[in-house]
């Protein structure tokens, strides 16, 4: 059996983490944000679920420009979610109860709120306060057009102007400047972050928008010759290594600066990247001397398609083995569609599009779409390395695709002129009771409205239920802990079309049907099933079943 125990300093290898986004979470003081005592007065139902460590989104200040990683100051907590006092306490718990606290740090922009920017926007043109970020001046005959042609990913320019006529980078929201990356101050200031949470009993970081930090800001700045947003198709027209501000290799020679120091603790300290880049480049941020693991994005990209899946599996687990780290996946985050919903979505459809305001949309099937988010679930827990699951997700919980306008406050629904709805409808706030003002989530109503929908899925409606969602996720996580060995799996030598079928160490199985027909029952014992099956009877559409 594999050993789970927190005295391992590798126990992150084959870690089941779950993500909690703190202002949709549990919210204790009743103004209809989530908070760190809300968090903390929680974590038993993580523990029961079984999961291994929780990660928590930004609970820094911040004025919400963007959901919080907007921050205003690195160190400290945003009082109307706590202290520091709070998160200590929040720790303690989580540690008392046998999981790993791993915190969002965000490194490429702060808060146009920071002392730092403010300080810039004083100091003026050509100040050292204005060095920490990426301040240039405007082409055009008077300064008046953008520096270069960098898109936000937010959409529009990645530039804006300020009063005295200069112009400051911001890849994410007008209120994120970029930090100079090659700045001194800013690289000592981010390791003082490090140990600032590390000191206060973090056990690891996820590093937001790792791949972004190195940045060519040579004179003259580079345009990319196209408006594609955030510039990721350059990603993969350029050379590797030459994109102007994404995955230059410099940006390793950070992250081996903070794996010396995230070493330094006992046990040390881990870190997972996001990295929005071509697989054999990711596998980079992951290796030995720099962070541990990276975020396999291909796998959440990836269609209802067996053949499509099984390759992605394959290169994953091809380049993580490459560096010596273990894989990563996940279906589900705050930032895309819930796997729910998604993954009904028509093939090859786009799940920002299906988010535009007003548009006409395929309407998904609840009740299919979360058949298909059982399977996919099943099939991603037994697979080698660390499953990242987003709140909610064990209950089966859609996206929430309908809110209404006037209460969006994802920057993309400004930022794109009010056509892209944005990210809110996976943020809608967890429903704990089948009754109440916002479903137990707190005493008043919550900041982004619940359907009524989400009363059947509340955790009161499943918990001890045979055969609900959360049950199944319960009995997958603990089966998984007594099976789960070594980080390499077998495939079939044959399996029906739409069909992907592996074994794992000590020849135990998983086989799912992606197809829309019936298969013939796999030989074996079933020890899960993502539905009830009739005994020898054929497996179904959608389903994933482990035998032994």
């Amino acid at each position: 059996m594999t050993d789970f125990s927190s005295h391992r300093s590798d126990w992150w290898r084959q870690a089941v983490v779950y993500q909690v986004y703190p202002r949709s979470f549990a919210d204790a003081d009743g103004d209809g944000l989530g908070d760190l005592r809300g968090i903390a007065g929680r974590l038993p139902h993580l523990a029961a679920l079984g999961v291994d460590a929780l990660w928590l989104s930004p609970f820094y200040p911040s004025e919400l420009a963007d959901g919080g990683y907007d921050v205003a100051d690195h160190r400290d907590v945003d009082p109307r979610l706590g202290d520091l006092a709070d998160f200590d306490a929040l720790v303690a718990e989580a540690h008392r109860l046998g999981l790993k606290v791993i915190v969002d740090v965000v490194p490429n922009h702060t808060s146009h709120r920071h002392v730092w920017f403010q300080e810039a926007l004083a100091a003026g043109p050509g100040s050292a306060a204005r060095e920490r970020y990426v301040f240039r001046d405007g082409r055009g005959p008077a300064g008046e057009l953008p520096p270069t042609d960098w898109q936000s990913v937010f959409g529009g320019s990645a530039w804006q102007r300020v009063p005295d006529g200069q112009w400051y980078l911001h890849l994410f929201a007008r209120e994120q400047p970029d930090l100079n990356w090659d700045h001194p101050e800013v690289r000592e200031d981010f390791r003082t972050t490090l140990r600032f949470w590390s000191d206060r009993g973090v056990d690891g970081f996820r590093v937001d928008v790792a791949h972004a930090l190195a940045k060519d800001l040579a004179e003259p700045l580079r345009d990319l010759g196209t408006t594609d947003l955030s510039g990721e198709e350059a990603l993969h027209r350029l050379p590797p290594g030459a994109h102007p501000f994404y995955d230059r290799d410099e940006v390793h020679e950070i992250y081996r600066d903070w794996r010396r120091l995230l070493d330094s603790y006992s046990p040390p300290r881990t870190a997972v990247a996001e990295a929005w880049v071509p697989g054999a480049r990711r596998a980079l941020y992951a290796r030995p001397d720099e962070l541990d693991q990276a975020f396999n994005f291909e796998y959440l990209q990836a269609g209802w398609d067996a053949e499509e899946i099984r390759a992605v599996i394959t290169d994953s687990l091809a380049g993580a083995r490459a560096v010596g780290a273990s894989a990563t996946w996940v279906l589900s985050n705050h930032d895309v569609v819930r796997h729910a919903s998604r993954l009904m979505l028509p093939p090859g459809a786009d799940g920002d599009a299906w988010l535009l305001s007003g548009g006409r949309v395929p309407r998904v099937d609840e009740g299919a779409g979360l058949r298909r988010a059982r399977a996919a679930t099943l099939l991603m827990l037994a697979l080698p390395g660390s499953s990242y699951l987003y709140q909610g997700e064990e209950l089966g919980l859609p996206e929430v695709a309908d809110l209404p306008v006037d209460v969006l406050q994802d920057p993309v629904w400004e930022q794109t002129g009010r056509i892209r709805k944005g990210r809110d409808g996976c943020r809608v706030p967890l429903p704990w009771t089948a009754t109440g003002p916002s479903y137990g989530f707190g005493a008043a109503g919550a900041w982004l409205p619940q359907p009524p929908g989400f009363a059947r899925y509340a955790v009161a409606a499943q918990d001890g239920v045979a055969g609900s969602t959360l049950e199944l996720y319960r009995a997958a996580l603990r089966l998984r802990r007594k099976l789960l060995e070594g980080e390499e799996l077998a495939w079939a030598r044959e399996a029906p079309p739409g069909v992907l079928s592996f074994a794992r160490h000590d020849g135990w199985r998983c086989v799912s049907n992606l197809s829309d027909a019936s298969v013939p029952s796999p030989p074996g014992e079933v020890l899960l099933s993502s539905v009830p099956l009739d005994g020898g009877g054929p497996l179904p559409p959608d389903t994933t079943v482990w035998l032994a």
